[in-house]
């Protein structure tokens, strides 16, 4: 018999409460990126399940600044995933039906993804203006996951607001 990973508690970090990211999609979509996560990159379960948090905190980061785009368009910032962040995010892409559903539900439309690296994040500043918009989510931020680990493949067009 398999059983499912129990869900985490919610943790109580810098005297607030963060919630777990799995709680952002069902627990079998959960269960499915991690098992393509290790698939594709070889990874514990361990590693594959925070890979996953991540990607998802960071997805439900780029879905709040798309809502706050729609209401008013000067509210747009551009943040990039990590390196191993971005890899969540490809293997949530690839389960397209579960990932269109994330992106209508916390964002109001597909979240695009187009992948190229310029000076903004190689010069890290496109990084440190994502670790605020992560822990504005309220979610779990496991800064294991990004701390020096460079961007991913995140262009200045990466998730346009108007789907690039």
């Amino acid at each position: 018999m398999t059983m499912a990973p129990e869900r985490t508690v919610n943790a109580v970090m810098d005297g607030r409460e963060h919630r777990d990211p799995r709680e952002l999609v069902p627990p079998e979509v959960f269960d499915l990126l991690v098992a393509d996560v290790i698939k594709d990159n070889h990874v514990t379960r361990q590693y594959a399940e925070r890979m996953m948090g991540q990607a998802l905190v960071f997805l439900k980061a780029q879905a709040n600044i798309t809502r706050a785009y729609d209401a008013d368009p000067a509210e747009w910032t551009r943040i990039v995933p990590s390196i191993p962040v971005d890899e969540g995010w490809h293997a949530f892409i690839k389960r397209s039906q579960p990932y269109l559903a994330f992106g209508e539900e916390h964002a109001g439309r597909y979240i695009h993804h187009v992948p190229v690296l310029d000076e903004d994040i190689l010069s890290g500043a496109a990084l440190a203006r994502t670790i605020p918009e992560l822990h504005a989510t309220g979610y779990q931020v496991d800064m294991e996951f990004w701390d020096n680990e460079g961007a991913g493949c995140c262009p200045p067009e990466c998730s346009p607001p108007g789907g690039g």
